[in-house]
């Protein structure tokens, strides 16, 4: 694993629930952009991604997600909610806590979930969204409802967790459940164990597994969320739309979701968007295209400048 790059070192900041580790480079007086990763997987997902935007201008904020490194709880009376309010919340209170009046969000998975959420319900703060999978706020009243046996096979997970045998198996091998959940996201990445190692040291955080469980739970309408989320979540439920300049990415070698024409949630997307599809790129796209993944930043500031470069196209 030492042969392997690394986002270090991390800095800390502290915000009204968590003290946040996270990693920092590219120009102090740029654009700022967080950058967000998924499940299970850590901020070296963008380890490539971040030094391509530094070399653009702008500002890179890779942080830790709760429950995710080095990022802990500041009391233990605090739920270790991993709802979709709680991550959405995190990255206002992440801005906040930094001094950052405005950002563009760019996520994959939970953390694409966390910037939609965010983008939603705080567009006034958000210069601008990438997403790969397009509009990730979960419908929860609707969660009862099945999809095809062939994509339900691949959320076996959600399924796993739901049980106390599934938090048994997540908390006693972690990166054995990262493993088959790679290998079926992403079937044409070639990843290495050292990559796998790298983004384990993640999964150690004490509240790892609490999170993790209550997310797939909550989503699934089998967990309640915690009262400092109601309200946020009722606005959720209504499905609100996203204003602020968006481009969406489908990777064609997802193995559980597949790639779109972008057509099917182009009604959440009230303002300037921009959809692609990226080649051979499975679910963990900002680590296994990196370029498509920084152009995509790139496109989408164009989109708020005016300028957009595409109005659809495959990379």
């Amino acid at each position: 694993m030492s042969a392997l790059p690394l986002l270090a070192p991390l800095r800390r900041v502290t915000t009204d629930v968590l003290e946040v580790a996270y990693y920092e480079t590219g120009s102090p007086d740029g654009d700022t952009v967080v950058l967000l990763h998924g499940f299970p997987y850590d901020i070296h997902s963008y380890v490539d991604v971040a030094p391509l935007l530094a070399e653009g201008g702008f500002r890179i904020i890779v942080p830790h997600l709760r429950g995710h490194g080095p990022t802990r709880f500041l009391s233990d009376s605090l739920p270790r909610s991993g709802q979709q309010a709680a991550l959405g919340a995190d990255v206002i209170a992440l801005l906040d806590a930094l001094g950052i009046e405005r950002a563009y969000l760019a996520g994959y998975d939970w953390g694409g979930r966390a910037a939609t959420v965010a983008a939603a319900l705080w567009p006034e703060r958000v210069l601008g969204l990438v997403c790969v999978n397009g509009y990730l706020i979960q419908d929860i009243g609707a969660a009862i409802n099945p999809i095809s046996p062939e994509l339900e096979a691949g959320f076996w997970y959600f399924y796993y967790f739901l049980t106390e045998r599934g938090r048994t198996g997540l908390a006693a091998d972690p990166r054995g459940v990262a493993r088959v959940i790679w290998k079926r996201n992403s079937p044409v990445w070639a990843f290495g164990e050292a990559e796998l190692e790298r983004a384990a040291e993640a999964f150690t955080n004490p509240d790892y597994v609490d999170v993790v469980i209550h997310s797939y739970r909550h989503r699934l309408g089998l967990a309640p969320g915690a009262d400092a989320y109601a309200d946020l979540e009722a606005r959720l439920a209504g499905l609100p739309p996203i204003t602020v300049p968006t481009v969406t990415l489908d990777g064609t070698a997802d193995g559980n979701f597949p790639a779109t024409d972008g057509s099917s949630t182009a009604h959440h997307f009230t303002g300037p968007r921009l959809h692609l599809q990226v080649a051979d790129a499975g679910h963990n796209l900002p680590q296994e295209r990196p370029e498509a993944f920084t152009a995509a930043v790139r496109d989408v500031r164009a989109l708020r400048r005016g300028h957009p470069r595409h109005d659809c196209l495959t990379r």
